[in-house]
């Protein structure tokens, strides 16, 4: 016995996959992506126990540790972006942001078993994983559109979002459990290695099209040109005012929310941990049924009852009250509907980005909105942080969840709520 499916077995399985998914060049891109994402989750468990138990870091050290991974977001986005556009490989610019990862994070376990880790070694490893992530991240979205026709993009993102969903749902429980039995530092291999097999599936792919375009020589380095697009089109720019403003309110309520469920509500971690893992729950179905809602109801009313579903749900935090299993109820639908909701924007606002990007800008306009998004979170968290300590963490909840659907008026001016299907690239605000 070989282990394999017998070939009539096999095609059988095979008409269970989404369409998408038979097809070997986006299935290795799909592949790639989900173990990378399943590695991510590990690491964001395993790294920060390290510097807690291997360094002996405080809390302090602990921000520090959180900002350097997020720092190169604001710091080489725009510049990433201008330059992966100009590159014509960006499909060898992923592969390489895979194997620096991975080399970055097996030196740590190998440092930690000589004696010589450091709490300055874990501060440069995130801030370089960080930006070698960012380079990926403007360098995909090329690659995704020579691998999937215009037709498929909601679907395709509903399919790379149900990994990251999923990831959310496994990915914790499985470092979690690593960590544990293996030790942080041996856990991080394991990262490593999902790092790896993600080169290898990238590196395997064949684009059934000329991939990668990279723009003409006439338009010059163009740091600033994604910012300059998105603010001349009228979609994207609708789009970024309102997942920024909605990021504003959401960082206010995410820096509040487990004080206010652990110390005013008295949930206990284990209830935590559950409503949690519900809402991974919800962004998995999220990504299961966002394409049939495309299809019903048209891409601009999906993204429409995206910026609704993701927060209005949240209300019920600030509201919860009474005997516990209520309190738990409570929170449960909150984060279950919030959850689905937040696929559901991904996924449509994604599709929306790509299509209406010309190819030739398409890192630029990745780099320029990371920038955006990034830089208005750890904003919003200490905005959320300095209003709790004045007026009242509950009081500073109810400001968060009402505040992050205001994000939805940016939209309604626009075209947006009346699109059935993708738009066409806007060359207008290319010019």
């Amino acid at each position: 016995m070989t282990g394999t499916l017998p070939r009539p077995a096999a095609r059988r399985a095979r008409r269970w996959l989404p369409d998408l998914l038979r097809q070997a060049p986006f299935r290795r891109y799909w592949s790639a992506q989900t173990v990378s994402l399943f590695g991510d989750q590990i690491s964001a468990i395993a790294l920060p126990l390290l510097a807690v138990l291997g360094t002996g870091a405080g809390p302090a050290e602990m921000g520090y540790l959180t900002a350097a991974a997020l720092i190169p977001n604001l710091l080489f986005s725009l510049l990433l972006g201008a330059w992966v556009d100009r590159y014509p490989h960006k499909r060898r610019v992923m592969v390489i942001a895979d194997l620096g990862r991975a080399a970055l994070l097996a030196a740590v376990p190998v440092a930690y078993l000589v004696g010589v880790l450091s709490l300055g070694q874990l501060y440069l490893v995130a801030f370089l994983t960080g930006t070698l992530a960012v380079l990926f991240e403007v360098a995909h979205g090329a690659l995704f559109v020579s691998l999937v026709p215009r037709r498929d993009y909601v679907d395709a993102n509903a399919l790379t979002n149900g990994s990251r969903a999923m990831s959310y749902v496994a990915g914790p429980s499985a470092g979690g459990l690593l960590v544990q039995t293996l030790t942080a530092p041996v856990a991080l291999l394991a990262d490593a290695v999902s790092y790896l097999v993600s080169a290898l599936f990238l590196a395997r792919i064949r684009p059934a099209r000329a991939p990668e375009p990279a723009a003409p020589d006439g338009t010059g380095f163009g740091i600033g040109q994604g910012l300059r697009f998105v603010a001349r089109s009228r979609i994207l720019r609708a789009v970024l005012l309102g997942t920024t403003t909605l990021n504003l309110f959401n960082y206010m309520f995410a820096a509040l929310f487990v004080l206010y469920v652990s110390t005013e509500l008295g949930l206990s971690p284990g209830l935590l941990g559950l409503v949690i893992g519900v809402g991974s729950v919800g962004a998995l179905l999220g990504a299961a049924v966002t394409g049939r809602l495309v299809r019903r109801f048209g891409i601009g009313r999906t993204a429409l009852v995206g910026f609704v579903l993701f927060p209005a749900p949240l209300v019920l935090v600030p509201l919860a009250g009474g005997p516990t299993p209520v309190i738990v109820g409570a929170l449960l639908v909150a984060e279950f509907l919030s959850g689905l909701g937040v696929m559901v924007l991904d996924i449509t606002v994604g599709s929306l980005q790509v299509a209406v990007t010309p190819e030739r800008l398409l890192a630029r306009v990745a780099g320029a909105k990371r920038t955006v998004n990034y830089g208005i979170r750890p904003i919003g968290a200490v905005l959320g942080g300095s209003l709790g300590a004045a007026i009242g963490v509950r009081p500073t909840l109810w400001i968060a969840t009402v505040g992050a659907v205001a994000g939805l008026l940016w939209l309604l001016p626009t075209p947006i709520p009346g699109l059935r299907e993708l738009p066409e690239p806007d060359t207008s605000a290319a010019a």
